[in-house]
Parts: C-alpha cells; sequence; structure tokens
C-alpha cells in the first residue's frame, strides 16, 4: 500500500470519527425511542466518587451508546446485515414468513416452575372459591415451523402439562384452543400478543372449564381500530422495514362501567383508551396499559362475579367476558400489593381465574403474593 493510501485512508477515518463526535454534540438528546419503546440514557453526573467506583463510566458509556448519532438507522443496518450473513434473526427474534416475528421460547429452570406452581397452590388453599389456571403459549409455539430449521426452540406445551400436574387449580388448555386455529391471525407479526382474535379462541376455551356459555364470534362486529401497530418484537428486533400490524375489537364497552386504580384512587376507566392510538405503544389502548386494579360492573346482573390474576394477554381477553358475569375484577401482582385471599372475600368474588403467558409465569417473582 502506497504512503499517499495510507494517508487517505487515516483523512476518512478521522473524519468519519470526528463527523460523529460532532453530530453527538449538536444533535439534541432524547429521553425516549419510539423506535425502541423505550426510555434512552441521560447524561450522568460526574463525582470522584462515582469515576473511582466506575458507576460514571459505565452510564457514560450506555449514555453514548443510547444517544449515538442517527442511533436508529444503525439499529435497522445492524438487523439488515445480520440477515446478509445468513442468521435469520437479530437479536433473538427470527424474521420469519409473511413479516411474522417470532422469539423463540428456552424452558426456564424447574426451580422456577416449582415457585410459580407453588404459588398458586398456595392461592387455592387459601380461598373457598374455584381456581382456575390458563396458561398461554406463545406464537413459537402454536407457529413453531414457521422457525428455520435447527432454531432452539423448547416445547412449551410440555412445561405447561407438568406445571397442570402440579397444581390443584382447574386448568384450562389455551394450547389445543389456539392450535385448532393456527392458520388464523391469532398472533400479531411484529409483537408477543396474541390478536383480539386469538384472545376470543382463550376466552371460549376458558368459559367451556367453567361451564359457561361463550358469546358466539358470530355476534360481534369487528373493528379495526389502527393499522399502524408496530409490537414489543419490532422494537427488539430491528427489522423496522416489516409492515404493521392492525388492532381489531369485537367487544364493545356498552353500559358497562369501567374503575381504574391505578392513582391509589378510584378514577372513572374504559375498556379501550383512544389517546394510545397516536403513540408507539397502541397495545396500552386496552384498558390504558398496566394498572394494579380495575373493576368492570356489566350489564348482566344475574351471574357470577370473578377475580382475574394476570399479565397484558387478559387486556385483550376480559372485555369478551362482559357478557358472563356481572362484575370482573382484574389485578395485575406486579403493583398490587394487597392480600388476595381478603379481597375475594370483602368483594363476595365467586371465581378466581389466573391467567399468564408462559414465559411471563415462569419468570414473575411477584406471584407469591396469590398466596397471602
Amino acid at each position: 500500500m502506497s504512503r499517499t493510501s495510507q494517508i487517505m485512508q487515516t483523512v476518512i477515518f478521522a473524519a468519519f470519527i470526528g463527523a460523529g463526535l460532532l453530530l453527538f454534540l449538536l444533535l439534541p438528546k432524547r429521553d425516549f425511542s419510539q423506535q425502541e419503546n423505550r426510555y434512552l440514557a441521560s447524561a450522568p453526573s460526574f463525582s470522584l466518587e462515582a469515576l473511582a467506583s466506575g458507576e460514571f463510566t459505565q452510564d457514560f458509556e450506555e449514555y453514548v451508546t443510547d444517544q449515538f448519532p442517527l442511533r436508529d438507522g444503525w439499529i435497522t443496518a445492524k438487523a439488515a446485515s445480520e440477515l446478509a450473513a445468513g442468521k435469520g434473526q437479530n437479536n433473538g427474534i427470527f424474521l420469519c414468513g409473511g413479516d411474522t416475528l417470532i422469539e423463540p421460547f428456552t424452558a426456564p429452570e424447574s426451580a422456577k416452575l416449582d415457585t410459580a406452581a407453588s404459588a398458586v397452590n398456595a392461592l387455592c388453599g387459601n380461598v373457598d372459591v374455584p381456581v382456575f389456571l390458563a396458561l398461554v403459549p406463545t406464537a413459537a409455539e402454536i407457529w413453531a415451523d414457521a422457525l428455520p430449521y435447527g432454531a432452539a426452540n423448547d416445547s412449551q406445551s410440555e412445561i405447561i402439562d407438568g406445571i397442570y400436574s402440579a397444581v390443584s387449580a382447574e386448568t384450562v388448555d389455551i394450547c389445543s384452543a389456539l392450535a385448532a386455529h393456527a392458520d388464523e391471525d391469532i398472533f400479531y407479526r411484529t409483537d408477543h400478543h396474541w390478536t383480539t382474535l386469538g384472545a376470543y379462541y382463550a376466552y371460549a376455551e376458558i368459559c367451556a372449564a367453567m361451564g359457561l356459555e361463550p358469546t358466539p364470534l358470530s355476534d360481534y362486529t369487528p373493528r379495526t381500530v389502527t393499522e399502524e401497530f408496530c409490537g414489543t418484537s419490532y422494537s427488539a428486533s430491528g427489522f423496522t422495514w416489516v409492515e404493521p400490524d392492525s388492532i381489531t375489537v369485537y367487544a364493545e364497552q356498552g353500559g358497562a362501567v369501567v374503575t381504574n386504580y391505578s392513582g391509589g384512587e378510584a378514577a372513572a376507566g374504559a375498556l379501550y383508551d383512544e389517546s394510545y392510538l397516536t403513540v408507539k405503544d397502541k397495545y396500552s389502548y386496552f384498558y390504558g396499559g398496566n394498572t394494579p386494579l380495575l373493576t368492570i360492573e356489566t350489564e348482566v346482573r344475574d351471574a357470577p362475579s370473578i377475580l382475574i390474576i394476570r399479565d397484558s394477554y387478559m387486556d385483550s381477553l376480559s372485555p369478551f367476558m362482559l357478557n358472563n358475569f356481572s362484575e370482573i375484577h382484574i389485578v395485575d401482582l406486579r403493583y398490587y400489593r394487597l392480600s388476595i385471599a381478603e379481597y375475594i372475600e370483602e368483594n363476595d368474588i365467586d371465581s378466581v381465574l389466573v391467567c399468564y403467558s408462559l414465559a411471563n409465569f415462569c419468570t414473575d417473582t411477584n406471584l407469591f403474593l396469590m398466596g397471602l
């Protein structure tokens, strides 16, 4: 290589580094990334103590990484390069046929499964009403054939069967209910949740387990509320060129009264919060996002009441239950800290449904609260 070529390469490299530094200094810093759907690191405060401990350098590295110039474009470029290299995935999420993003499932340690099952048994032992357990598989189970050959993907149905055999609750076979409709759009392509259609099939199975009559799907008039939903898989994968999803609702609120206790005090709520359709986190359209406790007083007065202990999969399922229960109480253990047994007694609850995605059920460290 000639000396001139070496000089030119050095100049180009220095110009590239200099341009990056200049852009970093001049471009405004962002608090939130719409593409990644998360808050970005801000500039850390300097102190000699933080410098000596290494905390400052670690925080500063995170800050530079999050605020790197044109970060969104680099994330997309990195995802494209992973595909070009033949990996078929980025950040553990595979780009499958039909622009479907699927994250394979890794079985948790058996100790975590035992802990989760014990929490359900503790609940059953503390209450005098029927307890039902419904565990939801992800798309990696129902659409496993869409993953490329050789992709490590543990069986969720086997794990669910093992948990069901270890609990004293009545169990609901959501796996079979979804598998029977695997050729339909029962999961979002860009998100880890099931679609409202998938939630309906699970609702029908739950009703069957409880001896209730589900409202026929044909009785609903589907309503598409957005065609621009890019979910968590989209945000994590970097595959930003895939087509967005649609969100469709079936059950309408009608005369049901929703009360939200997210601030510790009762406030008027709604099944659907239209304001979230204008932001990235469109799944929070259901109920307006996470809340410790929601109650729904339906128009059906001669029906039983139910307490649902759940994760976010229930957000799109519970509206279907308006025709089957007089009162629906919905608890999120990540935020609710009071005794479940006392709540059941104080509110004259007739039955309890514990409904989680398997991935969350195996990893949620708050499940022990069910037994309090």
